[in-house]
Order: C-alpha cells, then structure tokens, then sequence
C-alpha cells in the first residue's frame, strides 16, 4: 500500500500566505490518516499554521479541486504547491511556476518502501501466493494441487528498466536472491557500481526484455516513457516472463498487457499501479439457477 499514489484532490496541501494572520494557511483535503494530514501531524502542523479543509474552501471556491488557472489565480498569494509523494508528473509544473508558485515533493521517502514492494510482488506472482492462499481457504479445496508452487526466484534473471535510486535498491535486493541482474538506463552506472550488485548494463531495451524472467519497471511517468511497454516490448518477453510495473500505470499499455496475459505472451504480470487507478469495478450478475 503506498499512500502517495491516491488522486491528487486527496494528496495535494497547498501553503499560502495571508497578510491578515501571523501564521501561514494551508488548504489540504482532510483531517485522515491515508488522505491528507494524519491525525498524529494535525496538532504539530497548527503550532505553525492555519488549516483549511477542502470541504470549506469548495462551500464558496470551486466544485473540484485541480491546480489549473483557474484555482492558481483565485489564489493570489498562494507560495508553494506541496504534493505528498515524490512524482510530480501530476502537475503542469511549467504553469505553476508562471505565477511565482514553488512546488515540493517528497523525493526519498518511499524509496525503500517502493523497492519492497517491487521484490514483493515479485515473490507473490513468483510463487503463486494469492492462489495458494485460496486454495488453502477455500471450503472446496480436498488436497493441494501439485502445480500451483509457481516459479523459481534464485538464480532467475532480473531485468531492471530504471536503475534510478529506486531500481538500485531492488538490485541490491535482488542480488540477496543470488538473481542474475540487467539493467536499462538512460544513463549507464558506474563500474564500482554494477560491481557491487553484480548488475550487466543492457544498452537496449530490447536486450533485456529477452533474456529475463522478471522484468520490474521502475522509471518516472515522462512524455518518453509513456507506454514504454507496449505490444512490442511484451513480444519480446520469454512466455515464462513475468512483468512487474511500481513506476507508473500510464508506462505500460494496458490494453497491450490485458491481450498478451489472455494469449499467453507472458506468464503473470504484477502491478502496483494502473491506469486509470484504482481500476474499474465490475459486478456479475449472477443467473437464478446459479
């Protein structure tokens, strides 16, 4: 569970300043410990400043909250634009910043976190987790069958396409696992580097995708990585692949991936983000015999 990732109305705290009171105000969604400020910084946070909930400010501002021109010039002393997780892609930063407006992230924070959860899901689609949990509750179940143990993780090839601060922690994981690493960068790591993760540098994409068990995508949501990975790319992929996405729904083409999981391009994919997020819900009727 990664907290930042929630839509922008509920991760979004914006500072400004009011001549009127000696503290600085700061409009932000809720009083909430996953949407907002949490409940144990609320007391702290007004030893500095005056907080505005969303709900008071659209009584009387807006009927959505959305950092466009609109809101950006309904709020001339608006100074700083705080967005609670490290992307920023969310933002029209070049807008912003022609009204005067600092915007701040939270870079490192869920570094950590992030690459955890990558060697996680990595190991539950690896290992049939959700599956054998099923299995194993499910009133049905007789005995267990003997193929769902799923796939080995030591000594499997890792393809990392990102090899920022993120996609180098999964490498130093990753190596605990005696994994054989790739990697794919813009820009190459140094010698000392790669030694210490036993990390080969792919110059091509293309290079990496074949030769991998699991390929974990870990880069930033630009103009260049959108649908990074596509029909193409998952093409490439070994049948007995797995993808991993923890960088950005928008990075990999869905629909590209929903075809090749369904024609059995590629074994498994685990996601911790989509595109749109959260996904669609979808109810079954159920028939009367049923």
């Amino acid at each position: 569970f990664r907290w930042y990732q929630f839509n922008l109305i509920y991760l979004l705290n914006i500072t400004y300043t009011i001549t009127m009171s000696e503290r600085p105000y700061i409009l932000s969604s809720k009083l909430s410990d996953t949407e907002g400020i949490q409940r144990e910084h609320a007391e702290i946070i007004k030893k500095h400043f005056n907080i505005i909930w969303f709900d008071e400010f659209l009584k009387t501002k807006r009927n959505c909250l959305k950092v466009d021109q609109k809101l950006l010039q309904s709020l001339p002393r608006l100074k700083a634009v705080v967005s609670s997780g490290v992307g920023v892609d969310h933002l029209h930063l070049p807008l912003i910043s022609s009204f005067g407006v600092k915007v701040t992230n939270t870079p490192h924070l869920v570094d950590n976190a992030t690459a955890d959860m990558g060697m996680a899901l990595m190991l539950a689609s690896a290992r049939n987790v959700i599956e054998g949990f099923k299995i194993a509750t499910s009133p049905e179940t007789q005995c267990m069958p003997w193929n769902w143990v799923g796939v080995e993780v030591t000594g499997a090839t890792l393809g990392i396409i990102g090899m920022g601060r993120i996609g180098y922690k999964v490498a130093q994981r990753a190596k605990g696992f005696d994994m054989k690493i790739l990697y794919h960068n813009r820009n190459r790591r140094t010698e000392e580097e790669e030694r210490v993760v036993d990390a080969s540098y792919c110059a091509k994409i293309d290079d990496l995708l074949w030769q991998s068990d699991f390929v974990m995508v870990v880069v930033n949501l630009t103009p260049q990585t959108l649908k990074l990975i596509g029909e193409r790319e998952l093409s490439l992929m070994k049948p007995t692949g797995t993808l991993v996405n923890i960088s950005r729904g928008a990075v990999v083409d869905q629909d590209a991936l929903v075809k090749a999981l369904q024609n059995g391009t590629i074994r498994a994919a685990a996601l911790d983000v989509t595109d749109p997020e959260p996904l669609p819900r979808f109810v079954t009727k159920r028939l009367p015999n049923d």
